[in-house]
């Protein structure tokens, strides 16, 4: 086993090594600028475009609001990055990896952005009526039947990697979290959540995209509410904190307390990677969910849909890095986590680290409903509508698993799948991207 897990770990330091990293933020940095910065430019129209997706379009193709939809992928990408992640980027490469992460959303817009216009155009109906795409639909309908194979490529690492960073990784945490914080056992923490996921799995994407869009708005607003409060109380730190992330950001850092010390390329390499883990952008995951939305142009999805990583990293992300730096502890020598709640705990004493215990908490179970609706969709392309139930059944026994097990070695694969996942993605949104470009000038010119 101590064999097998060093050679996947080889693979994984390769797969997610300099090369990906470059390639993931230069797809974006290309398709920001074939677009003209237009992601950036359109934010507002973006935030405009959430607003009103919330009502049902008249004689849109899909199946559930747009705004239902952002949800369900805000569900799987709002998660254990944006505490755990967070934390292990400055742990790591000081406060500087921040604005790495910062750099990263604002490409990974662009990128977002195209995943979903894709995953919307090349959509088609299934067998039951119900609107399916993502980026095995985009090749295939796109690249034409030649190219098959490199969706079903796609759909088997996705559908391979959500059991594991979308379902028992994340159950394992709830259950680690609950049980760390306030003592409940990890097997009753397992059977609560698997009888909530087979509730909502039962219903499918109608019934995920009605508990996203009641439970992310929820947790997200709180979770900023409470880092605002701890903001607040130490304002006076705030200008020198985005001042630290800037200069860190492009000299090297000095070992302090805990701290080690960082070159840029740490920064940058942490910053970068730890983003992409957070928002997923490159990963194609986006399309899937928005796929299912209703809309009438896919140029409109994609403002949508590029907005869940302005929300996932700039906003949420950047809560957890402020309280990290201006709490003082980002260089006390602890890491993931631990280090997220220390900030918390030092910036609300007494409720800080429950606070982040439950949205923690809160974060890794609707990931796990956002990934079972990826992960279906993969498996669908794979196999047809018929192993949809098999698949919710067993989606739904692997988070007792998860939340009762050791789970380093399936972290550790599950994160080198999402690396697979990426490539027939990458490769898609270059060999589209005059279709982007098109469809996206049309869209404008009209308007």
């Amino acid at each position: 086993m101590e064999a097998l897990t060093q050679f996947v770990n080889s693979i994984n330091g390769i797969v997610w090594g300099p090369p990906m990293l470059v390639a993931i933020l230069g797809t974006g940095l290309f398709l920001q600028l074939r677009l003209k910065l237009m992601p950036i430019f359109k934010i507002g129209m973006g935030f405009k475009w959430i607003w009103k997706s919330r009502s049902p379009q008249a004689g849109a193709k899909g199946d559930i609001t747009p705004y239902a939809a952002l949800m369900t992928a805000l569900a799987a990408t709002v998660g254990t990055g944006n505490i755990a992640g967070v934390a292990t980027a400055i742990a790591l490469g000081g406060p500087g990896a921040l604005f790495w992460m910062w750099m990263t959303a604002l490409v990974g817009m662009a990128t977002k952005y195209a995943e979903v216009l894709l995953a919307v155009h090349y959509r088609e109906t299934d067998s039951r009526g119900q609107q399916v795409g993502g980026p095995m639909y985009a090749i295939k309908n796109g690249l034409g039947k030649n190219w098959k194979w490199l969706g079903f490529a796609f759909a088997l690492f996705g559908g391979l990697a959500g059991f594991g960073i979308g379902n028992m990784v994340q159950s394992n945490s709830v259950a680690d979290v609950l049980n760390v914080t306030f003592g409940i056992d990890k097997w009753i923490s397992g059977i609560v959540m698997t009888v909530l996921v087979g509730f909502v799995l039962i219903g499918g994407v109608k019934r995920i995209g009605a508990v996203a869009q009641k439970v992310v708005p929820f947790m997200c607003v709180a979770y900023i509410v409470a880092s605002v409060i701890i903001l607040g109380m130490y304002i006076d730190q705030v200008p020198a904190a985005f001042a630290l992330i800037i200069e860190s950001a492009f000299n090297p850092v000095a070992a302090t307390g805990g701290f080690a010390g960082a070159a840029i390329m740490l920064a940058i390499r942490y910053g970068v990677a730890r983003g992409i883990f957070s928002n997923e952008a490159g990963l194609g995951t986006a399309g899937i969910a928005q796929a299912a939305g209703q809309s009438s142009n896919p140029v409109e999805s994609g403002l949508v849909g590029m907005m869940g990583t302005f929300i996932d990293t700039i906003i949420v992300c950047t809560m957890t890095g402020l309280v990290i730096v201006v709490t003082g502890v980002w260089s006390s020598g602890l890491n993931g986590a631990a280090l997220s709640s220390s900030a918390y705990a030092t910036g609300l004493p007494g409720v800080g680290e429950y606070v982040l215990a439950l949205s923690l908490a809160f974060f890794a179970f609707t990931t796990i409903l956002g990934w079972s609706y990826f992960g279906e969709k993969c498996w669908e392309f794979i196999a047809g509508t018929a192993i949809t139930m098999p698949y919710r059944v067993l989606w739904t026994g692997f988070v007792m698993v998860g939340a009762v097990t050791q789970l380093d070695f399936v972290w550790l694969v599950a994160d080198t799948l999402n690396a697979f996942m990426a490539l027939p993605n990458l490769v898609s949104l270059l060999l589209l991207s005059p279709v982007i470009v098109k469809l996206t000038n049309e869209y404008f010119a009209n308007k």
